[in-house]
């Protein structure tokens, strides 16, 4: 296996981390798309899964988080984040010239994902999304837009609702890359993004696999299930994991959850 760890230009410039992951031989490529104010080291374990069965991984820090540059957690329109996730994309794809491409997007990532497949759509061969926030049922920042000055920014309170495994809990609050604080831009950003997502809901056609916790304190599961019924995709599957929390590939049964992304991936190759 080899790990190389460099900056990427995005399409404005600004270097994002990107790391790659990659086997020998490998049967397919996935990108990993992190959520809101984490980092991409954070899915070491699912890269690791990923790669035993033959997959190149490919991840990065979203703008404004962990080693990649910007304004720290924010966003002044949310089309920043889903290009973003095209340059990544673009890069693993010309890398991945003979192999066929997945997304796994998490949380705001899963937002970034669906958002990228919305307005690319056919440019990777399947999606699969895990607590996605795709509408905005648990209104985490309270309602949107937040009527408060531009570059205000809140402390990050989102590290009990991550996890039922304290251990997840406890490392999240100690991470140095997580960021501490996330600015009112980056929310009422996301809110238009979550309008205009459910305004072109049937633009989304690519294969999709839809993964919630029942539990999940932080993004409804009611936002995939609405997200899965609206979208035009002919191939899509929504499972919704009882007692489970947000960080579904963190939480104590995380390998089942694994297992059946994986699954679902090579049973698309």
């Amino acid at each position: 296996m080899n790990s190389i760890e460099t900056m990427i230009k995005s399409f404005d410039g600004t270097k994002l981390y990107f790391s790659k992951d990659t086997v020998d031989n490998a049967k397919a490529a996935v990108v990993i798309v992190h959520g809101l104010a984490e980092h991409a080291s954070r899915y070491d374990y699912l890269t690791e899964k990923l790669n035993q069965r033959g997959f190149n991984v490919y991840r990065f820090d979203h703008r404004g988080h962990a080693r990649s540059e910007g304004q720290r957690a924010f966003y002044s329109d949310f089309h920043q984040i889903i290009e973003d996730v095209n340059v990544i994309v673009e890069a693993a794809l010309q890398e991945s010239a003979n192999i066929p491409l997945y997304v796994i997007g998490h949380s705001m990532g899963g937002f970034a994902t669906s958002s990228f497949g919305t307005k690319y759509p056919g440019k990777v061969k399947g999606i699969v999304l895990s607590g996605a926030l795709t509408r905005y049922h648990t209104k985490v920042a309270g309602e949107l837009p937040l009527d408060l000055p531009p570059g205000t920014y809140f402390p990050n309170e989102l590290g009990s609702g991550v996890c039922s495994d304290p251990e997840v809990v406890s490392a999240y609050a100690n991470d140095p890359l997580v960021e501490k604080q996330i600015s009112v831009d980056l929310f009422n950003s996301l809110g238009c993004g979550i309008t205009w997502l459910k305004e072109h809901a049937t633009q989304f056609v690519d294969p999709v696999l839809v993964l919630h916790g029942a539990n999940d304190g932080l993004v409804s599961e009611q936002d995939s299930r609405d997200f899965y019924g609206d979208i035009a995709s002919t191939d899509k599957t929504l499972k919704i994991y009882a007692h489970l929390m947000h960080e579904i590939f963190n939480e104590p049964s995380r390998d089942e959850v694994i297992e059946e992304a994986i699954v679902w991936i090579e049973k698309r190759i």
